[in-house]
């Protein structure tokens, strides 16, 4: 029998409160989930131009997508689709239509990953696969696919990852020979003298009331450089989209209880349901890496030179054979907002992917393709994997996952403790989408 109690503890010094589920013995189910998130003091100047710059097409190769095209507000900081259409399309969330003037090449290859509370210490790897991550062992203090072609000037992981989707011609960059920043990309000109980032550092330069804002940041006239970009973006992000004060938050620091129905969700979580050994601690992620059978849908992660449409996952970056299929813990802070979910978007309902964690290989073999949500793309062939059993049972064979038996009300209750995960105030935005950016280019609201 499960009661409910208040645990008084000490936490970073202060004494708080734990609602916690305890079980007949008196032990606690709720773990010591460690020092409450911490997050960099953040120049408000330094935020507002990144929230322009965010919402700016300028950092586009043609100037017509941003980096809230994708990750945008209403939809949680996703874009509320399966697989995103980047370059090419317009339009946000399912209504995304192509440009018959300017077909995208193929879907972006994942789900566009929500951005919530990448600014806490600790958040230091980037991406589904983790190829950008904070290391000390690198000269620029970031492992990042550039390796040796890595600038130093990033602050932090999150500045360094905001940048990359502008050198992805599906995402942001362009086709080749459609602008100077696409045509340089596909020439491997990136970090160096004159290559993608400067010009696109270039463009923001010219730009009057931008060279007047950074003036205000980094010093009257000094060179805007493509990392000072990327450092007030991650400024944006680290202030707009910190999500620590849900009523899971108030209800761990004694500050009031959840719902009975998220109380049992809760005691599940931390208990028999299995979910805190990889969605641990505070954010509830350790930022390791897991196979979990997830349904494969979309043109895949290869190498131009390579025709296969399988995503490997974490093996991309470490060559390891161990490492196939596995993928990053997200963090679950708003993921009631965040929809579709798993790194491909293969469902569509916090129901759909919890049933799914619970036996993950019958999950795949079930897997219903109806809930996808996919904006139309001519020609694009988006079940290759799933409709190929050799490449099905490889994603199976590498699950990590053991099922676990839980009735529909364990169902019902998980979802609930998830939807008491909601920063509701973040949600709601701090800075907004600015009616207008510097460029008069249009903003997507």
């Amino acid at each position: 029998m499960i009661e409910r109690l208040a645990m008084i503890g000490v936490f970073s010094g202060v004494l708080i409160c734990v609602s916690g589920a305890v079980v007949a013995d008196g032990s606690s189910q709720i773990p010591d989930l460690g020092p409450r998130p911490e997050f960099a003091p953040v120049d408000p100047v330094a935020a507002e131009l990144g929230q322009l710059l965010f919402y700016d097409p300028i950092l586009s190769g043609n100037r017509n997508i941003s980096c809230a095209s994708c990750h945008h507000p209403r939809f949680g900081t996703g874009d509320g689709v399966s697989l995103s259409l980047g370059e090419g399309a317009a339009i946000l969330g399912a209504g995304r239509r192509v440009n018959p003037d300017n077909v995208p090449e193929q879907r972006i290859p994942r789900n566009a990953p929500s951005l919530w509370n990448l600014g806490a210490e600790g958040m230091n790897v980037m991406f589904h696969d983790g190829r950008l991550e904070a290391d000390p062992a690198y000269e620029a203090g970031i492992r990042t696919p550039l390796e040796g072609d890595m600038v130093a000037g990033f602050d932090s992981a999150l500045s360094a990852q905001a940048m990359f989707p502008v050198l992805s011609a599906d995402e942001m960059a362009g086709h080749y020979g459609e602008n100077d920043i696409s045509r340089a990309v596909r020439l491997g000109q990136l970090s160096h003298p004159g290559g993608a980032w400067d010009l696109i550092a270039a463009r923001v330069a010219e730009v009057a009331a931008y060279r007047q804002r950074f003036d205000e940041v980094i010093g009257t006239n000094e060179p805007i450089r493509f990392t000072d970009i990327g450092n007030m973006l991650a400024a944006f992000i680290r202030f707009e989209w910190r999500a620590d004060d849900s009523p899971f938050d108030r209800a761990m620091m004694g500050h009031g209880d959840l719902p009975v129905a998220a109380a049992r969700g809760q005691a599940l979580f931390y208990g028999v349901a299995g979910c805190s050994a990889c969605h641990s601690g505070w954010l509830q992620t350790d930022n390791a890496f897991y196979a979990i059978a997830m349904p494969q849908l979309g043109p895949g992660k290869a190498a131009r030179f390579e025709t296969h449409a399988r995503d490997d996952g974490r093996l991309r970056v470490t060559g390891d054979p161990a490492d196939a299929y596995r993928f990053r813990t997200p963090s679950l802070r708003n993921v009631a907002l965040t929809a579709p979910y798993g790194h491909s978007g293969a469902y569509a309902t916090l129901e759909a992917v919890v049933r799914h964690h619970l036996d993950p290989v019958t999950g795949l073999d079930a897997y219903d393709r109806s809930q996808i949500v996919l904006p139309t793309l001519a020609g694009a062939y988006d079940w290759v994997v799933m409709d190929d059993q050799v490449e099905r049972d490889r994603i199976a064979a590498a699950n990590d996952l053991a099922p676990v038996v839980l009735n529909e009300r364990d169902l019902a209750d998980l979802v609930a403790f998830l939807g008491v995960l909601t920063d509701s105030a973040a949600a709601a935005g701090r800075l907004g989408v600015p009616e207008t950016v510097p460029s008069g280019l249009p903003v997507e609201h």
